[in-house]
């Protein structure tokens, strides 16, 4: 389209000096073809200013569009880093949440280990029975449903775990801590069941 406004251009030009320079002024038909010259001169002229204003705009709708492209660029980047840092933000949470549960799970653990050196050192050494020390009511209502599950026959570790605790044979940490728990009461257990 460029080179289309330049042959315009340059015709232009040379239809409007032509009739002036070359044309020799004697003859009849000097202004009639100086006449045509500068008609045509004038289209070629019209023609190349329409297609340079095609080209302007062109280049502006160009222009626009690469600016709208870069503000949908800006805005899906700072998007995509606004939902990565809410993403970590939540990550962040979900761990001090489970580090909580952590150190709720270990304070409980120490408070079993605890319950059982104490129970430990308090065994009466010549009978060899245990003395029943600070059960909390849970523990005693543990020890109830593990005598009970006895009563029905349920004397396996894994099936008492998942009758009284709910939880199944794996390396979870909850079925660790219902195992620690189990082998904690089993002595209490013991002692009452031979009452």
């Amino acid at each position: 389209m460029q080179l289309k406004l330049f042959v315009l251009s340059a015709s232009s030009v040379v239809l409007w000096l032509t009739p002036l320079a070359a044309l020799d002024k004697k003859l009849d038909t000097h202004k009639a073809l100086q006449g045509v010259s500068l008609c045509a001169a004038i289209a070629c002229a019209v023609s190349a200013g329409n297609i340079a204003r095609k080209l302007s705009e062109q280049g502006e709708i160009e222009a626009i569009k690469e600016r709208a492209i870069t503000a949908d660029v800006v805005d899906e980047i700072s998007t995509s880093v606004y939902i990565s840092q809410k993403q970590r933000q939540q990550e962040a949470e979900q761990i001090l949440a489970i580090n909580e549960r952590t150190d709720e799970q270990e304070a409980e653990l120490d408070s079993i280990r605890e319950s059982l050196e104490l129970l430990l050192n308090k065994t009466s050494g010549d009978s060899g029975e245990l003395a029943v020390v600070n059960l909390s009511t849970k523990q005693r209502e543990q020890i109830e449903l593990i005598l009970q599950c006895h009563a029905k026959g349920i004397t396996g570790k894994n099936k008492i775990l998942k009758e009284v605790w709910g939880v199944s044979a794996g390396s979870s940490q909850s079925y660790r801590d219902a195992k620690a728990e189990y082998e904690f009461l089993m002595p209490f257990v013991k002692g009452e069941g031979d009452d």
